[in-house]
């Protein structure tokens, strides 16, 4: 995949926006994703920062019943794809389409040639039959640390093992250094780019090279780790379409 063949799926020029909930329970996630549904979000991402994979399930389960062609990613933290292309592709082969699965940690190696955990992920989504596209995270918060002078060629061993690379700032809510970007995208050249973190409808046009933004603490309402507000929410949306820079057409 390339970036533009990203903003063609999406029908966005300018960045993808794609709010991520934290859910807590089936009814907070369903309001939560009418809001972004209904100020024009592109899709979302799930996770579950409160508990496990096995209550985690019914709850997506819930809200691809009640949105069927909702695009719908999840992440389920601290987990690679090693170990969620299986359920994901079980969820699948039961009905309920995961359209994207954001991992944390793609398990990238900057030194060397060998890509052994990034190379047993890849085999367990190939054995999984899973259909939906990787994110996969690369000098990604909270992970092993990669120095700042091995994020070019990070980014760039990371082009074989996912659709779209994705990175981020030092912690959540935390802006990524500007420099972070340029260097990604060095190395994976019209390769897709997601951003998850920092983002907000203030230092969105810093961001224009970036293809997909991952937000929820620029949009959740003030101190709220689990709801989306919807004026901020429709504010980067309303940015975004200003920033197309003739991706697409």
């Amino acid at each position: 995949m390339n970036r533009t063949d990203l903003h063609k799926l999406f029908k966005s020029p300018g960045p993808v926006v794609l709010p991520v909930i934290h859910v807590l329970d089936t009814a907070r996630t369903l309001e939560n994703v009418r809001i972004l549904v209904g100020e024009g979000a592109q899709g979302c991402f799930l996770i579950n920062h409160d508990f496990g994979i096995e209550p985690f399930v019914p709850i997506i389960q819930g809200v691809r019943a009640a949105f069927p062609s909702l695009w719908m990613g999840v992440n389920f933290l601290a987990v690679t794809g090693r170990d969620a292309f299986p359920v994901l592709g079980n969820l699948q082969s039961h009905g309920c389409q995961v359209d994207a699965y954001w991992a944390d940690d793609a398990r990238i190696m900057e030194t060397g040639t060998a890509q052994v955990e990034a190379d047993e992920i890849t085999q367990a989504r190939r054995l999984s039959n899973w259909n939906g596209l990787y994110f996969g995270g690369t000098a990604f918060k909270k992970q092993r640390p990669v120095a700042t002078d091995n994020y070019e060629v990070a980014a760039h061993n990371a082009c074989p093992f996912m659709d779209v690379i994705t990175t981020s700032g030092v912690a959540t809510g935390q802006e990524a250094d500007l420099s972070k970007i340029t260097a990604f995208r060095a190395g994976i050249g019209e390769r897709p780019l997601a951003l998850a973190s920092g983002i907000t409808p203030d230092n969105l046009a810093d961001y224009a090279d970036v293809d997909c933004c991952m937000v929820a603490t620029g949009i959740n309402k003030p101190d709220n780790f689990y709801d989306i507000d919807p004026a901020r929410l429709s504010k980067l949306i309303k940015l975004t379409r200003k920033l197309g820079g003739g991706i697409i057409s």
